[in-house]
């Protein structure tokens, strides 16, 4: 019997980094193929992660255009995996978390009558537009798909509250955790460092989400613009997302600022390792509050709801959404009290052993065989 041919699909930066160890664990095994297919929705950032892991796609489809919308992307999903799919016949599909790419792909599955695997399956704000569109994409996407890898027990919980088959649902662990072990680095140096002063206390910051472009964003951008000003002894670098959206905003909070660096986004490697020598991290990001903990970092959530309450019940994670007040206070609670932000950085990390990956390919080989 031939191996069983696994078609892993996916389109932006945050499911490469989290897919590369499933692709890696599918390569070793000697009864599946991995079959990698990418969208590129977001190319510049997409093909980062390609390179710092050497992944070369079997198929590229390439859609990423000027001013392209939720539309057009899904529209053209939907088009070209319709013909790779009746062309290639993999035996099941694996997609990740909560993207346009990740619904269309397994509604294109699912017309083909092919098996989807999710991948970070379970993870629910309950709030239709917040993440948006990622809410109900994952949703949709749990409604398709046939096997529900779960990262904790409480993204199993809620897949079991919307009706899902609990011998269907695996909980694997966080494959996000899988990846910190191919990139942390004791030794380790780039530029941007040589800017700042070796006794900084250094901030992290991402921030890009659609619900927070805009007023939200530049009142997060002034409150934390003020506490550096404030404080001579914390610097901050913020690798800037390319949306010209969030390019603009960011120029014009911090052009001014010598202590903010603004930097172009980074490859994997080099953001794993700023985040490992800072002193804290401030982001919209989803991925970064599963990694965080491992590396003993507090996050402070720029967002009003999270899917990923685990870390904020274990305490690694606080939420204090985009307004200037609360940042403010939290930013100052971390400086005058030690004792709070060590409380934070010592929480145990709720998202996994560095294992998901090795679950996830077990399963399938069991389920498939």
């Amino acid at each position: 019997m031939g191996k069983k041919r696994i078609m892993v699909i996916f389109g932006t930066r945050p499911e490469a980094i989290k897919m590369v160890p499933v692709i890696k664990a599918l390569e070793t095994a000697r009864d599946l193929e991995p079959i990698v297919v990418v969208t590129a929705q977001h190319r510049e950032m997409l093909d980062q992660v390609l390179a710092a892991f050497n992944v070369v796609p079997a198929f590229d489809l390439n859609l990423m255009s000027d001013q392209q919308t939720l539309t057009k992307i899904t529209v053209s999903v939907l088009s070209q995996m319709e013909q790779l799919f009746q062309k290639i016949k993999p035996d099941a599909v694996l997609v990740h978390g909560d993207t346009t790419t990740t619904l269309a792909a397994s509604l294109a599955a699912f017309y083909q009558q092919i098996p989807v695997g999710h991948v970070e399956a379970g993870l629910r704000t309950w709030e239709k537009y917040d993440p948006f569109p990622e809410e109900i994409n994952r949703q949709l996407t749990d409604t398709i798909a046939q096997w529900y890898f779960a990262p904790t027990e409480r993204s199993r919980q809620n897949l079991l509250k919307e009706h899902h088959n609990d011998q269907q649902i695996y909980i694997t662990g966080n494959t996000a955790i899988d990846v910190l072990a191919h990139t942390i680095k004791d030794q380790w140096q780039m530029p941007i460092l040589d800017q700042i002063q070796p006794d900084a206390k250094l901030i992290l910051l991402t921030m890009h989400r659609r619900e927070n472009q805009g007023a939200p964003m530049q009142e997060a951008f002034g409150a934390i613009n003020d506490f550096v000003l404030s404080h001579p002894e914390v610097e901050v670098v913020f690798p800037v997302h390319l949306s010209p959206n969030v390019q603009k905003a960011a120029h014009q909070a911090f052009d001014d600022n010598n202590r903010v660096h603004l930097i172009a986004p980074l490859n994997v490697i080099d953001f794993h390792n700023l985040a490992a020598r800072s002193w804290l991290i401030m982001t919209d990001s989803g991925g970064i509050q599963e990694e965080a903990p491992s590396l003993g970092k507090p996050v402070l959530v720029l967002r009003d709801t999270t899917e990923r309450p685990e870390g904020v019940a274990a305490g690694t994670l606080k939420l204090v959404g985009t307004d200037a007040k609360e940042i403010s206070k939290w930013l100052n609670a971390f400086l005058n009290d030690p004792a709070r932000y060590d409380q934070m950085a010592k929480a145990q990390n709720p998202y996994g052993d560095g294992h998901a990956a090795e679950r996830i390919v077990n399963v399938l080989r069991q389920e498939l065989n």
